[in-house]
C-alpha cells in the first residue's frame, strides 16, 4: 500500500477487527472517548501535523490560524491529559508527539482511532521537526522520499506477541513532491529529497561520541555515517519509520519534513546560535503551511 490510495475513496482502513465505528473506546493518552461526539468535533480534519515539542506545536497552531485566517481556531489544548497537546485550526490538527518511536506510536494509535471514529476521509499526516543532516548545509529542509532503519532497510521493526515483525516504511511520493514544490523562490534555504534514517536512540543509535556509553572510535563513527550517506541517507531522526509504517497500514498518506540543525559528517553537537535555530525550526512549518494553503480551497 502506498499510504493513502484513492481507490478506497480516502477511507481510513480498519486494521483492527476488534474495533467498529460503534465501539465503546477511550483514547486514554489524549483524554478523549467515543461517548463524546467525535465526528462533530473532528470530522472535518484533513491534515494532522505532528512535532515533538508541546510549545512548538502550540506555536504552530497560532501560526496556522494567522496564515489560514481562521478566527475560531481552538488554541486551547484539546487533550485532557498532560502526555500530549493537541490544537485544532480549521481542518488541521497540530499535535505534539514527544521523543522517539515509542512515544509517537502511542499517539498514532489513538489519533488514527480518533480519525476513524470521526469518519474522516482523505487525511494526510505530516511530521514536521528537526533532525541531523548528512552532507547538507545546516538549515536545509529534507522532505523524505524513503525511511530506513539503522541497517538502511526500509522497514519498521515491532514486536507483536513476542515475535518480530518488519513492516514497510514507504511514503507517498506525490505528497512529498507537492510539499517540496511549495518552497518559495526567495526562501533563502534549500529543500531536498532523500532517504531519512530513523533510529531508536539519540546517542549510540546515531553514532554519537558523547553519550554515557560508547564502545566505538571516531573512525568507526565516520565510516558508518559515510556508509549511510553512500546509501542515500540525507538526514537522521527518531520517529519517521513508525509514522510511515502505521500510516501505510491504515491507508493514510504521510510525509516527513524536517530541518537539519547540523551536518553529522562534521559535528556531533549543534553550535548554531539559538536565534538562528528558532528561525530554522520555522522552515518546515512554513513549507507545510504553504502546501496546506495550496490544498485547502479544494477540500
Amino acid at each position: 500500500m502506498n499510504g493513502g490510495s484513492d481507490e478506497t475513496d480516502g477511507v481510513i482502513h480498519q486494521a483492527n477487527p476488534h474495533l467498529t465505528l460503534n465501539s465503546d473506546d477511550t483514547l486514554f493518552h489524549l483524554g478523549l472517548s467515543t461517548d463524546q461526539n467525535l465526528e462533530e468535533k473532528f470530522g472535518d480534519v484533513k491534515f494532522v501535523c505532528m512535532g515533538g515539542s508541546t510549545s512548538r506545536m502550540h506555536g504552530y497552531a497560532e501560526y496556522l490560524a494567522k496564515e489560514l485566517q481562521i478566527q475560531d481556531a481552538t488554541l486551547e489544548d484539546l487533550c485532557t491529559t498532560d502526555r500530549y497537546e493537541m490544537y485544532k485550526v480549521g481542518p488541521v490538527l497540530s499535535i505534539s508527539h514527544g521523543v522517539g518511536m515509542p512515544s509517537i506510536s502511542v499517539l498514532l494509535h489513538e489519533v488514527i482511532k480518533l480519525l476513524f471514529y470521526a469518519r474522516c476521509r482523505h487525511v494526510k499526516i505530516i511530521r514536521i521537526g528537526t533532525c541531523g543532516g548528512l552532507g547538507l548545509v545546516p538549515g536545509t529542509v529534507v522532505v523524505s522520499e524513503m525511511v530506513v532503519n539503522e541497517a538502511f532497510e526500509p522497514v519498521y521493526q515491532v514486536f507483536v506477541l513476542g515475535k518480530t515483525e518488519k513492516r514497510p516504511t514507504h511514503l507517498d511520493k506525490a505528497l512529498g513532491d507537492e510539499i517540496a514544490a511549495c518552497r518559495p523562490s526567495d526562501a533563502g534555504y534549500e529543500v531536498v529529497r532523500g532517504k531519512t534514517m530513523c533510529t531508536s536512540d539519540f546517542y549510540e543509535g546515531q553514532s554519537r561520541l558523547d553519550g554515557a556509553i560508547c564502545d566505538y572510535t571516531e573512525t568507526d563513527k565516520m565510516s558508518y555515517l559515510q556508509s549511510a550517506y553512500d546509501n542515500g541517507v540525507r538526514n537522521i531522526e527518531m520517529e519517521s519509520a513508525c509514522v510511515a509504517s502505521m500510516c501505510n497500514r491504515v491507508n493514510i498518506k504521510s510525509a516527513i519534513v524536517c530541518v537539519t540543525l547540523l551536518n553529522r559528517l562534521k559535528d556531533d553537537l549543534v553550535s548554531t546560535p539559538h536565534d538562528d535555530l528558532k528561525k530554522w525550526e520555522m522552515r518546515p512549518q512554513q513549507l507545510v503551511t504553504s502546501y496546506i494553503k495550496s490544498q485547502i480551497n479544494s477540500i
